[in-house]
């Protein structure tokens, strides 16, 4: 799935507005803001929520507290990628459901801040109480605040909702003002909120049977404890507040957040004691058992309630200690109760920097996954090869069957995100996503663009196929086999042990540039055993880790032309050991992801004899690997489509025969005759 990194992309896609009946419409970005408010009374779409009653009641809390204004971003406090229900203040403050934007709210003003993908939604859902800024740096809400706050008054802000680093930004901008940046709990939006907002989640949270872990909890908490000591810092504790962190080291796992198997908890690992931070009515008898919370002792948990961390680390803080923070995901809301001179700072925790390294267990259990989650894409895709013609297909159904065909998988345990299901010109927007209202048809005649993936108890999936069942042009055909070509040269290189994925990136869009094409999103992330789809600090940012053996990242070069089509072929791939002539530490990528690309989108003209060659090599992996699951479980079509698409590729390719035709052949080879 490609991570929302735009920066100053150069290719900002035209939005589409989806009518009322599902139909495409172009929207120009430029455009006046859909809404008119100037005229009594205003012209609002049947889509925008009135935010009156929600503003008076913020404003009645900013008055208590002495604000005049007040800074609402779309996070929790853990720096989710992903946030629950009752998280989403800004939604509820706006009307705007939009997962990027900042809200600031004044005692006469209310703007709303976001991307470009949103522009077009915001404008559909916001009341005129809103002002849309159509921009998202830190910058320009600051120069809006200095015009709209007078000197002398305050600014407010929930600590556990800004990152260490959003503090810095914010307070910097503003420290030569006469605007005072303050920190206040709790938050005001859940004060205004009252007893409408949603409940805490009390669903269980279960211990990950020992089958799907790499190591017990005892031996990571071990790990970690050895790293503090061979620190030259000294640190006498490590603080987690990332949910993958404390899921990961615990072996524990909820669902509190949607697509990610987590539950909200910290985790305080000092060098003699262990406190996990969470809803204690969440754990049942046998999972407080496992978790050793009836001791006292250095391997033994104790179980403190989640509302107390604040407090308990403020009071830790107060002995000679010294407390090891990742930056990344510690909110502004602990890292104020922490003596400077008691923080050791870096920018991920050791548990995050631990756990991108997959230990063999772990490797083993990603691939099984990607196997299962293979056979899941190719059943719908054969299925969409039937029916698409029929025109009875839109993405939202189709979307929703791919769930289905996941969840029939071993281990399945939902979906890893929201499925990116786009047709023809939606598919031009990376992050589209179809609703039950909003959709299109899905067309022979258009390109099809698929990016899902699957949680399983062994592992996470991500992965993205682009198809089209018709003839595709023959710009669209070298713009597909380009983007292949970027994903076949990163997949393949080889590279020094610790080389940084930002210095490797520019293989996956040579192919791409050489003709003055591009795309505007990463080209990786990293990604966990049953955790986050996302998974920091590894892919080809600037800020990921160096590249090593262990490591799991995808790699999604992609294409989009702005109102026609999209293109993104994602596999996931594991970091390992490369064989060389010579002696050396060398690394290269071994992918895990088992669906072929679509021969129809394929100009093997442009595919050098070692790009041709590691296609075919691949797609005799494919074979290998899951065409045996196939046929044990009996799924003729699918095994005789997979031999169909996985067939070797040569400069003159033959055109596939028709599925139907090859039924008959499949049938007889899955039974172990000859033909």
């Amino acid at each position: 799935m490609a991570q929302a990194h735009w920066g100053c992309c150069p290719w900002l896609v035209v939005l589409c507005a989806l009518g009322a009946w599902g139909h495409p419409k172009s929207v120009d970005l430029t455009a006046e803001d859909v809404r008119n408010c100037l005229i009594s009374p205003p012209y609002l779409p049947v889509t925008v929520v009135n935010t009156t009653a929600q503003l008076t009641a913020l404003r009645q809390q900013m008055h208590i507290q002495n604000l005049f204004a007040y800074i609402i971003p779309e996070t929790d406090a853990h720096m989710s990628e992903y946030i629950g229900t009752r998280d989403k203040r800004r939604a509820w403050m706006t009307g705007f459901t939009g997962s990027a934007g900042t809200a600031v709210v004044t005692m006469g003003k209310a703007g709303l801040w976001t991307d470009s993908r949103y522009w077009t939604q915001a404008e559909r859902q916001m009341d005129c109480n809103w002002e849309l800024h159509k921009e998202v740096d830190t910058a320009s809400i600051v120069i809006w605040l200095l015009t709209e706050v007078p000197a002398g008054k305050r600014v407010g802000f929930d600590p556990f909702l800004f990152s260490i680093g959003s503090w810095e930004s914010y307070n910097m901008a503003l420290m030569n003002s006469n605007i005072k940046l303050v920190s206040i709990t709790p938050n005001l939006v859940d004060q205004a909120w009252g007893s409408e907002k949603p409940l805490v989640p009390s669903q269980p949270i279960y211990v990950l049977q020992e089958a799907f872990t790499g190591n017990t909890w005892q031996k990571k908490v071990s790990d970690i404890r050895s790293q503090m000591q061979k620190h030259p810092k000294a640190p006498t504790a490590v603080l987690l507040s990332a949910l993958d962190e404390t899921a990961w080291l615990f072996n524990l796992r909820g669902s509190d957040i949607p697509y990610n198997p987590f539950f909200y908890s910290y985790t305080l690992l000092t060098d003699s004691s262990i406190r996990l931070f969470v809803n204690r009515s969440c754990l049942n008898s046998e999972t407080l058992k496992y978790l050793n919370s009836s001791c006292t002792g250095s391997m033994c948990v104790q179980v403190e309630d989640y509302s107390q961390v604040r407090h308990n680390i403020q009071a830790y803080a107060s002995g000679n200690v010294k407390i090891w923070i990742g930056t990344s995901y510690t909110t502004y809301g602990l890292y104020e109760v922490i003596p400077t001179e008691k923080l050791i700072e870096d920018t991920y925790s050791p548990v995050m920097v631990t756990k991108a390294v997959k230990n063999s267990k772990e490797q083993a259990l990603l691939r099984a996954s990607h196997v299962r989650d293979a056979v899941a894409v190719i059943r719908y895709l054969v299925w969409l090869e039937k029916n698409v013609p029929k025109g009875t297909v839109d993405e939202f159904s189709g979307a929703e069957l791919l769930n289905k065909f996941r969840g029939k998988e071993q281990f399945s345990s939902g979906p890893s995100f929201e499925t990116i299901s786009a047709s023809g010109l939606n598919a031009a927007l990376a992050h589209y996503s179809p609703t039950k209202e909003l959709h299109r048809k899905l067309s022979s005649d258009e390109m099809y663009l698929l990016d899902s993936g699957g949680q399983y108890w062994d592992g996470t999936t991500d992965i993205t196929r682009t198809v089209h069942w018709g003839t595709p042009s023959a710009f669209q055909k070298e713009a597909y086999t380009r983007v292949l070509i970027g994903n076949i040269d990163l997949s393949r290189l080889v590279f020094p042990a610790n080389t940084s994925g930002r210095m490797m990136e520019v293989f996956a869009r040579r192919a791409l540039w050489d003709v003055g094409l591009n795309y505007g999103h990463g080209t990786g992330h990293g990604i966990g055993n049953f955790l986050c789809v996302h998974e920091w600090p590894v892919g080809f940012q600037y800020n990921n880790l160096p590249m090593a053996k262990g490591m799991f990242t995808s790699i999604e070069p992609g294409y989009y032309q702005d109102g026609e089509f999209g293109i993104r072929l994602e596999d996931v791939a594991l970091v390992v050991e490369a064989k060389t002539k010579y002696p050396g530490s060398y690394l290269t990528f071994e992918v895990v992801s088992l669906v072929p690309y679509d021969r129809n989108l394929i100009d093997v003209s442009l595919l050098s004899p070692e790009q041709l060659q590691y296609l075919n090599h691949y797609y005799q992996t494919i074979r290998e690997k899951v065409g045996p699951e196939l046929q044990q479980r009996q799924l003729l079509e699918e095994f005789e489509w997979l031999q169909q698409h996985t067939e070797p590729l040569s400069a003159k390719a033959p055109h596939t025969a028709p599925l139907a035709s090859l039924l008959a052949v499949s049938s007889l080879a899955i039974l172990g005759c000859r033909v």
